[in-house]
């Protein structure tokens, strides 16, 4: 039998269950269609997904078309499960993207899009609600291209020219193939879907189960079945436990056969196979045996964990997708907490965006989460699970740290007969490569068991930041050099000095907190959008208009997750309902209000007594400790660092601030590695392993600094406007409108001589009668006289809107319409009291400049002998 594991992504709302139920109908696995709100749809097993309508549980089905066995994996739309979604994504054969035809491409859709790039998953995508009024074809085809990729090509008509003609332009064999014969077969098409070259496209209503069928067939048609190795392989993606309290162990076989009673092994652990089931929705089937391309839940297993490698599979990262809010678990009165958390553990292994941390200090169970949506299933959860009725407290955010120099930590540890010492290199990462290790030491300095040892129990820990207690990030540690005694040393001793050295380094270092960010799409309506900006300007967020239509506007941009993670609320009470807010975590940023978080959170790194910034000397045999700041003063072996800015060879300059490394969007970058990069991979439908999520989300979303685009500058300035809100030439205009007029056009044509940039000012002559447009120079800037019915502000919008591709604008007025409008186009503002500053400031640099100078007199160049005979003169006059 033929097997093939397809996972449904989608948008929350998307209609996602609802094509599965259209799927499983259609193929005769079930035999009436269940509906998510009739709560009796066939994948949707638990009461909180049927109470509240969502998917919140991945599950699966398994049902055949022909002679092809497909097991459908069913993941959780919304984005507070992002992580549960994320671990099936390590198993799937092919993937399909359902797209709400009504909606669009959709915030979370692009998150998604993303996801499945990195893990080099094959996409079908489905147009789902096409039944709607005011769905269009013609006009979302462009939008998938636009916002996914130029691979999107719709096969609702097969075998025409034009469908042939657009697979030609994604690939160079089926332009060749096309060319010469005027078709393109079936298996280049196979071929080029499995590369990620073309990703085919329907259109349908999974409520009506139109364009359903047309769909599964297509699916079958130009899906390959992979081919797998015969030796035993297998992946692991998630843990659960049945209504028996058995725990499961869900995995797909990439290798070889797996029978009851085989012994399964890893790190650390080895036990039996009890049981092989084979589920499908609630049900499922008991077998002996299964080969490989098959997802099963197997029995009997207690240390496995999501994302481990069994057998030639190698061990999956944790998802790219990490929680962002911590909350406090408050325990009702008599329970007591050290018994209530090894349950809670069983939780947290079954939910990979769940975390539950113990805080001995303050004796309390925090449990960290992607969302607020998951607080209400982690309490229904606990409480028909244990029987246990939990609170959680306001919660707070997940800061995390990193550093922005490079700086060589030591640590040494060193009481009576124990010996060691460590020399750790920290450089700034990439934003998002999360902690990278290594070593770069020779083994003459240091044994290679040791250097492993260090490794090891940099990996073991969560490394705390020094500015609020916060994990740190972005960061790569490098092992350079390090010493142990022969008779002394223990691996006690290394761990000691690992911890003190990464807390050395981190103390010497430049710092930065960094915050999680959202990446958001706002839909409400045009009226708002004023509104709705200046909203996001207080929250310390960025966003422009992407579209509009008829009454709609769509805002996207990012925000701090601290400033946003209530603004659905308020969105829904401003537009009276009309506004929809999607969030994705966008990834973290520098903290927009560092100083009032860490006087908040008041860490004090010195009394952390369980991360020690100082290191632990021995003299006269005793020991004693030294603190961070007089370490490199007592240590033993000579540092690799010879000067912060000369790293043995390599270059280690203070990086640009953390915001400005991003030059290109993640889009550009999609598309550039989809086609460069990936452009000729898989060339076999062979099965093989594919690179992890970390691995290709680095790849894809690294942050290169690199040399922007010069675009000529320009300052638009509203000339009246300007008059207006500056007191002095306010005060002229009541005796003689052209003298400030006049004035205002010196200080910036002195202005430009010092900018170099173009500057226009416009003013306002639409009541002029028959006046036509009238542009002049005054020195070396533009002034502009505005048509008959044409105002200053329509021009400059003109302007703004006509240019700001082709330069960088900058437009100086005061107006808070134009303001809006102008911030809309995406271009920058200076409010007239800023400009008056800018104006100010640079005048006032050029006049410290020439004070500052030694003056150059005539008569300083004059020789002696010149100077004796121009005295004489002056003396007979």
């Amino acid at each position: 039998m033929k097997n093939l594991v397809i996972g449904i992504l989608a948008h929350v709302d998307a209609g996602k269950t609802t094509l599965s139920e259209s799927i499983l109908y259609l193929s005769g696995k079930i035999g009436k269609l269940g509906r998510v709100d009739n709560k009796d749809a066939y994948l949707d097993t638990f009461e909180l997904e049927k109470a509240r309508g969502i998917t919140i549980f991945s599950k699966q089905a398994v049902f055949k078309m022909g002679e092809t066995q497909i097991t459908l994996l069913d993941t959780p739309g919304h984005v507070d499960f992002s992580a549960e979604m994320e671990r099936t994504l390590q198993v799937l054969d092919y993937a399909i993207l359902v797209i709400s035809g009504a909606d669009g491409v959709q915030g979370h859709t692009k998150t998604l899009w993303r996801l499945l790039d990195m893990y080099q998953i094959p996409v079908f995508l489905f147009v789902n609600k096409m039944d709607q009024k005011g769905t269009d074809k013609n006009t979302l085809m462009p939008d998938l291209k636009k916002q996914l990729d130029d691979g999107c090509i719709e096969f609702g008509q097969v075998k025409t020219v034009d469908f042939y003609d657009q697979l030609a332009m994604c690939d160079e064999i089926m332009m060749e193939s096309f060319l010469e014969t005027g078709k393109i077969e079936t298996v280049q098409i196979q071929k080029a879907v499995l590369e990620r070259k073309v990703f085919p496209c329907f259109f349908g209503s999974a409520l009506k189960c139109e364009g359903v069928e047309q769909f599964m067939q297509g699916l079958v048609k130009y899906a390959l079945i992979p081919s797998y190795p015969d030796e035993f392989g297998a992946k692991i993606f998630k843990i659960a436990r049945d209504s028996q309290g058995n725990r499961l162990t869900y995995m797909k076989l990439t290798g070889g056969r797996l029978k009851v009673k085989d012994i399964l092994k890893n790190r650390g652990w080895e036990e039996k196979v009890n049981q092989i089931r084979i589920y499908s929705g609630q049900k499922y089937v008991a077998v002996n045996e299964i080969g490989a391309g098959s997802v099963c839940a197997v029995t009997g297993l207690s240390q496995t964990r999501p994302g481990e490698g069994l057998g030639i599979e190698e061990a999956s990262e944790g998802p790219v997708l990490e929680p962002v809010l911590s909350y406090q678990i408050i325990l009702p009165e008599g329970c007591d907490p050290r018994v209530m958390l090894p349950k809670l553990r069983q939780i947290e292994e079954e939910e990979p965006e769940l975390h539950i941390v113990w805080d001995e200090q303050s004796q309390e169970i925090q449990a960290q989460i992607m969302g607020e949506v998951q607080i209400e299933i982690l309490q229904s959860l606990i409480q028909s699970r244990f029987g246990v009725d939990v609170a959680f407290d306001t919660g707070r955010i997940l800061y995390k740290e990193t550093i922005v120099n490079a700086v060589e930590g030591v640590g040494h540890f060193e009481p009576l007969r124990h010996y060691a010492e460590v020399h750790l290199l920290l450089t700034p990462g990439e934003p998002g490569s999360g902690l990278q290790f290594g070593a770069k030491c020779s083994e003459d300095t240091l044994s290679k068991n040791w250097q492993r040892l260090v490794l090891t129990h940099l990996e073991e820990k969560a490394h705390k930041g020094v500015l609020t207690g916060s994990a740190i990030t972005d960061m790569n540690i490098i092992l350079v050099s390090g010493r142990a005694h022969t008779k002394h040393t223990d691996g006690g001793d290394f761990r000691e000095a690992t911890y003190r050295a990464v807390r050395q380094g981190l103390k010497e270092a430049e710092s930065i907190l960094l915050e999680p960010y959202y990446a958001f799409e706002l839909e409400l309506p045009v009226k708002m959008v004023g509104r709705a900006m200046t909203d996001i300007e207080k929250m310390w967020g960025t966003c422009e208009i992407s579209q509009t239509h008829d009454e709609m506007a769509v805002l996207v941009g990012s925000a701090p997750v601290v400033t946003m993670r209530n603004y659905q609320q308020e969105v829904v009470a401003y537009t009276k309902g009309l506004g929809r807010l999607f969030c994705s975590l966008k990834g973290y940023e520098p903290c927009h209000n560092t100083e009032e978080v860490i006087a908040s959170i008041g860490y004090d790194s010195e009394r952390d007594l369980e991360n020690p910034t100082g290191s632990v000397f021995c003299a006269h045999g005793a020991g004693f400790l030294v603190p961070w700041d007089k370490v490199k003063d007592y240590m033993h072996v000579e540092s690799c660092l010879q000067n912060k800015d000369d790293l043995s060879g390599e270059t280690a300059p203070k990086l640009i601030p953390y915001t400005e490394q991003r030059s290109i969007s993640l889009d550009e970058i999609d598309q550039i590695m989809q086609k460069t990069f990936y452009a000729n991979k898989g060339k076999k439908s062979a099965w093989k392993k594919r690179k992890t999520a970390r691995e290709s989300y680095y790849e894809s979303v690294a942050y290169t600094i690199r040399e922007k685009e010069v675009k000529e500058e320009y300052l638009l300035v509203d000339g009246y406007n300007i008059i207006h809100a500056w007191p002095e030439l306010k005060a002229l205009t009541a005796d003689n409108m052209d003298g400030a007029r006049m004035k205002l056009l010196d200080s910036l044509s002195n202005y430009q001589g010092i900018r170099k940039c173009r500057i226009i000012v416009v003013f306002d002559a639409y009541r002029v009668q028959r006046n036509f447009a009238e542009v002049t120079d005054y020195h070396n800037i533009h002034v502009v006289f505005t048509r008959e019915a044409q105002t200053a502000d329509q021009y400059i919008e003109r302007f703004a809107h006509d240019n700001q591709k082709n330069y960088n604008i900058t437009v100086a007025t005061s107006d808070g319409l134009e303001q809006l409008i102008i911030r809309g186009a995406g271009c920058s503002l200076l409010s007239a009291r800023e400009l008056k500053i800018m104006i100010d400031g640079a005048n006032e640099r050029i006049k410290q400049e020439i004070q500052g100078k030694d003056r150059n007199y005539l008569i300083d160049a004059v020789s002696p002998e010149a100077k004796q005979q121009m005295e004489k003169m002056s003396k007979k006059t």
